[in-house]
């Protein structure tokens, strides 16, 4: 990387649910309405289109964007109508579009957040409750805002294991070979989250290849979601794999096998980094006022109490500190894991190049 990646001290039990603002997710395919409508430009209507990376939707219909788009439809009358996919694709889906903007609100994962910024993707709105969001975790000319903490992190089978792994060199051992993968870098959010955390546990751009090249031999393959991983390791399809904290946790619930651990690089603490949910306004939005109403509800101190008892994460309001089962769980989770800053705009820039590295170093 052009520059090394900061170390923060802290570590993420005092980081935790005190740290307000920065989540995964993942990759996944489209999974709603196509998001076309017939109101006015601008206007108000009925309905407002959301472009959103996958992980706080629930296919049972109890996760957190569940809860709140209906709570939002009650109190508005304005129909939700939304969009699902990897973070990468959401945001080629609207570059696509562009001439005919199909989105109201973009919700995606660093770097990809940047990303639909530098593409011209994003209007600046501040929504109401943004000035209790922390710095790092909204853009300074407000194009975009976090609406739900969340970190990296790996899952493993409780069932086939009898404790979690500790190390990236373990998942080098032959009886990972077949039973491990990870979500594509350049699609999923959380795929992109395994170049950025390998290369700064390994110290490098150059380190992580020589590693990842090797933990080939055990990769089952790419995979465009994240969130379909977590299932596989539940059933002993797998043994480890990649994913986030508040989609695992959500999904631990009804998938009784599934742990969460945090790799360390040998003789090294385990690191993890903050991989916020984050939203900004669509530029030329069909329904930009709707827009803005929703990403004003989304940041509620009633939208953002429910983040972890609802969804399993952390809010992104440094004012709205849960005390629910579930947020005392993910404090104790994050205990004793150092969260590292990762330089983004540095990843935004060369993306291409360490996605190009990572597949010439597995062939992929």
């Amino acid at each position: 990387m052009s520059r090394a990646l900061l170390l923060r001290t802290a570590t993420a039990l005092t980081a935790g649910l005190a740290l307000a603002g920065t989540l995964t997710a993942c990759g996944g395919t489209s999974t709603a309405a196509d998001g076309s409508g017939s109101d006015a430009k601008g206007g108000g209507g009925k309905t407002v289109t959301v472009y959103s990376a996958d992980g706080l939707k629930s296919d049972k219909g109890d996760g957190w964007y569940d809860k709140v788009f209906a709570d939002f439809t009650k109190k508005t009358g304005i129909e939700v109508k939304y969009v699902e996919g990897g973070s990468g694709e959401m945001v080629q889906r609207a570059v696509r579009e562009k001439t005919n903007t199909q989105a109201d609100v973009l919700i995606t994962l660093p770097p990809f957040i940047q990303q639909a910024d530098g593409k011209g993707l994003l209007q600046a709105y501040a929504p109401q409750g943004s000035d209790q969001v922390n710095g790092a975790d909204k853009a300074a000319d407000a194009k975009w805002t976090s609406v739900v903490n969340n970190y990296f992190g790996f899952v493993y089978n409780k069932k086939e294991l009898t404790s979690a792994p500790k190390t990236w060199e373990e998942l080098l051992d032959a009886k990972y070979k077949g039973k491990l993968q990870y979500s594509t870098p350049g699609v999923a959010g959380d795929g992109t989250a395994v170049l950025v955390k390998s290369m700064h546990d390994f110290g490098g751009k150059d380190q992580a290849m020589d590693y990842l090249k090797k933990l080939q031999a055990n990769n089952v393959g790419p995979s465009s979601s994240t969130s379909k991983l977590a299932p596989k390791t539940d059933k002993g399809e797998l043994l480890v794999a990649n994913g986030d904290v508040q989609m695992n946790f959500a999904q631990s619930k009804s998938m009784p096998n599934l742990g969460i651990w945090f790799p360390a690089k040998d003789g090294g603490k385990p690191t993890t980094f903050a991989l916020p949910y984050a939203a900004g306004l669509v530029a030329k939005a069909p329904h930009t006022e709707n827009g803005k109403k929703l990403l004003d509800y989304m940041l509620s101190e009633d939208a953002q109490k429910l983040v972890s008892e609802v969804g399993g994460g952390f809010p992104a309001r440094g004012d709205v500190k849960p005390t629910d089962a579930n947020a005392i769980a993910l404090t104790q989770l994050m205990g004793g894991v150092e969260v590292f800053e990762p330089d983004w705009a540095d990843i935004d820039k060369n993306l291409t190049g360490y996605v190009d590295a990572w597949k010439s170093a597995t062939g992929s």
